[in-house]
């Protein structure tokens, strides 16, 4: 230890005032303005502790003066704290982030000298221009996790950089008892299925949710998902809980879900990935004779739908520009052919579908026989779009494509044929734009295959 002088840094504290939205969880924030640091950026309610002051008292005596909101002291948890230090060149500070679900009053502008707005955001939705500090205990929190370290340059923008420029470290919190979890999951998953003595991370790594293979008491095996945004969450549970049932054993079961965390855990099921699987051309058409079956079932497991507007070319013009660079002789107006075709075509009955319908998300279990799991894309659809990217198996394989709609009970009409190419087309270019910017050459190739394929097929 030195023999110096101590280091001591201001410590002050932020309000995560939390609600549930429409569309998930949100946050209160206001708008800083006038002759204060950051004037015209979001932030958080907040402020420094008063002499002798402990800081659950400092942040509930903030929401009073800021919002007006009454907290009590019972009501306000630990969330996250941040080391961070300005752009400006004076020394770092702590701050300590409480979440509070709980309080009295409604939320308004208290002191109209020092913010001009005040709202609320959802958290995966949040505004700019944001104070950095403040955003960098929002994506800790976000993340669940314990704490940050937010040390800017000179130079840096006060605001939250949109560009990239993101000075956050995000700390995870201590194994407990050896398990590679975050807290918050950790304490999820054991209030749902027990003491857990094993996590293993399985993420498929081109995706943005994470998975766990969870070991549970009596070496019971489970799987917990988090999910990269509210969006999946919401599609992922409402198929667990509305239409997967219906596939019964071929598919998992929804164990828990949990809102706050955007998580999911599930049953696990007793099979081998048919991603990469070597199957001789006999057992391959049993396995899409098969999952046509249980393709239908899930196809059926609700009512039909009428479509009110022919929503899979909505986004073709953007996908377009993306790809665009990418793209080969003649796929433009290939694409833009068939997007005229998809319009023209009659309106379809949407679905319950699976939406990422393909071999990495089928196992093949002990029977031999295909299991459906990953229903983070879920929802009404048409069933030809449910049958894209499984349709790529199909190239050169007129015996695998007749096995599936042997085992799916019926051929496609011809307006499905062409709305089965259209949208073939619409997930080609949007793969190739993914894939290129994200680095992940599998996408990009079945892109570009689909579209060599149709190219023999259609002659814009």
């Amino acid at each position: 230890m030195s023999g110096g002088a101590r280091h001591t840094v201001p410590v002050d504290v932020h309000l995560i005032l939390r609600r549930e939205g429409e569309s998930g969880p949100e946050v209160l924030l206001s708008r800083r303005a006038g002759p204060v640091y950051a004037s015209g950026l979001w932030h958080l309610p907040s402020g420094h502790l008063d002499p002798d002051e402990n800081m659950v008292e400092a942040v509930i005596r903030e929401a009073r003066e800021e919002t007006g909101v009454l907290i009590t002291a019972e009501d306000v948890t630990a969330a996250v704290t941040v080391h961070h230090r300005p752009p400006t060149g004076s020394r770092s500070r702590v701050g300590v982030f409480f979440e509070v679900r709980q309080w009295a009053g409604r939320p308004r502008i208290m002191e109209p000298d020092r913010c001009d707005g005040m709202g609320w955001y959802p958290l995966d939705a949040l505004p700019d221009p944001m104070v950095a500090y403040c955003r960098a205990g929002l994506d800790a929190y976000r993340a669940g996790l314990p704490a940050a370290v937010h040390f800017q340059q000179p130079g840096d923008a006060i605001e939250h950089d949109q560009q990239g420029r993101d000075r956050t470290r995000l700390l995870a919190g201590p194994p407990v008892d050896g398990v590679e979890l975050p807290y918050r999951l950790r304490m999820f998953a054991e209030q749902a299925i027990g003491t857990i003595s094993g996590a293993t991370e399985v993420s498929w790594v081109r995706t943005g949710s994470r998975v766990w293979r969870l070991t549970g008491p009596g070496g019971g095996t489970w799987y917990l998902k988090r999910h990269r945004g509210a969006k999946f969450h919401g599609r992922e549970v409402v198929a667990y809980r509305s239409w997967v049932p219906r596939l019964g054993p071929r598919a998992p079961r929804l164990v828990a879900a949990d809102t706050d965390t955007q998580a999911v855990i599930v049953t696990a099921l007793p099979g081998r990935p048919l991603h990469g699987m070597v199957l001789d051309a006999v057992e391959e058409a049993r396995v899409q004779y098969a999952l046509g079956r249980l393709v239908r079932a899930l196809h059926g497991s609700a009512p039909e739908r009428p479509a009110e507007v022919a929503t899979a070319a909505a986004k073709i013009k953007r996908h377009l520009e993306n790809a665009r660079p990418y793209l080969e002789d003649g796929d433009e107006d290939l694409v833009l052919a068939l997007a005229g075709t998809y319009a023209d075509l009659p309106k379809p009955v949407l679905v319950p579908t699976h939406g990422d319908l393909q071999y990495r998300n089928v196992l093949i279990g002990d029977d031999g026989k295909p299991l459906l799991f990953d229903f983070e894309r879920s929802e009404y659809n048409t069933a030809t779009r449910d049958m894209v990217r499984l349709s790529d198996t199909w190239s050169g394989r007129p015996d695998l494509r007749g096995a599936f709609l042997d085992g799916y009970g019926r051929p496609l009409t011809p307006d499905e044929e062409l709305r089965l190419d259209c949208e073939a087309a619409f997930d080609a270019v949007s793969g190739i734009a993914y894939g290129t910017r994200h680095g992940d050459p599998e996408v990009t190739e079945r892109g570009h295959r689909t579209l060599r394929r149709l190219h023999t097929v259609h002659h814009p």
